[in-house]
């Protein structure tokens, strides 16, 4: 296989602005379709892109020349098109959060497993040099011992009324859309938390406007999870050691210009450039490669379980009151 040729389900902002433009850019990827419940959309969007055009995503399934698909739907509907997907014989690329359980993830795991195609979800701030940096610098003791993960991601949603995040019934709310990422940052750091406490905001819809979060790992690491739909766009990671600690400034979505890497020792800061680069294109390379070889993605969907462990015990602790602890993902 050469090329991997990627069908697109839905015409989704994150598809057109990031990962459309991504998959055109990538060295193994070819876009042959794109798929909308609205067919004027799919043509619409098909005519600027040069691929066809499915007026449904039934159809994008059943095209043969569809190696992959990218699936940038609402949460709620993850993993029916995932499934659906693994039943057609393609290989998936699901935007985060993978699903919206435990259960949920497991159940697209083993369905794609029994379909022998490849699952994963697309966190593409794992793929930026940056993150690989961070995670080195962490686990060869340059911090000393970690102690803490601080991990913000807010903005405001202008139009809440008309946005998908302030619907519940499509898994909207702060900790699936921006929360996962604070998550994710803090268990690739310090491993899988035992028990979540969580305060917030639940606004008129039901749905996590705002939520600050505690894990705890164990008798000295925790994380603290800051996410927010109605505040000011803010978007940092803090790691904490015993001998320093690292200041990661626009940490998920730094743009392809060069990054910057904060480490304090004492009175003495160092400021590390990483070269910009095009994480969401290292994403979809990285999919593709283990299509082309058969080997295991480079972030498997087990991760993605664990990450929707932590979120559902926060979740949980929310609504409770109390803490409550993180199943095993």
């Amino acid at each position: 296989m050469d090329a991997i040729r990627w069908g697109v389900l839905g015409v989704a902002n994150i598809a057109i602005r990031a990962v459309i433009p991504a998959i055109q850019r990538a060295q193994n990827a070819r876009l042959v379709a794109i798929a909308s419940r609205a067919p004027a959309r799919a043509g619409d969007a098909a005519r600027r892109l040069g691929v066809r055009a499915h007026g449904s995503y039934e159809a994008l399934l059943g095209d043969g020349e569809v190696d992959a698909v990218y699936i940038p739907l609402p949460n709620s509907l993850h993993r029916e098109w995932t499934l659906k997907a693994a039943a057609a014989g393609k290989h998936v690329l699901c935007e985060k959060p993978l699903g919206l359980s435990v259960g949920e993830c497991r159940e697209m795991i083993a369905s794609c497993r029994a379909r022998g195609v490849h699952l994963m979800e697309a966190f593409m701030y794992r793929f930026h040099p940056r993150t690989a940096r961070v995670a080195h610098l962490a686990a060869e003791g340059a911090l000393g011992e970690l102690r803490l993960v601080r991990a913000a991601f807010t903005f405001p949603v202008r139009e809440p009324g008309r946005n998908i995040r302030f619907r519940p019934e499509l898994g909207g709310g702060a900790l699936y859309d921006v929360g996962c990422y604070c998550v994710n940052a803090s268990r690739m750091l310090l491993g899988e938390p035992a028990l979540a406490f969580a305060w917030g905001k639940l606004g008129e819809t039901g749905v996590d406007e705002g939520v600050t979060g505690l894990l705890r790992f164990d008798d000295r690491r925790t994380a603290v999870v800051d996410a927010s739909l109605r505040i000011e766009r803010r978007e940092e990671v803090e790691v904490v050691g015993t001998e320093g600690r690292l200041l990661i400034p626009k940490a998920f979505l730094p743009g392809t210009d060069d990054t910057e890497l904060h480490l304090f020792r004492g009175a003495e800061r160092t400021v590390e450039t990483i070269p910009g680069t095009e994480q969401y294109q290292r994403m979809v390379e990285a999919f593709g490669e283990a299509v082309r070889s058969g080997a295991p993605v480079a972030l498997p969907p087990e991760d993605a379980a664990s990450n929707l462990a932590a979120i559902g015990a926060l979740l949980r602790s929310l609504r409770s009151g109390q803490p409550e602890p993180v199943p095993r993902g």
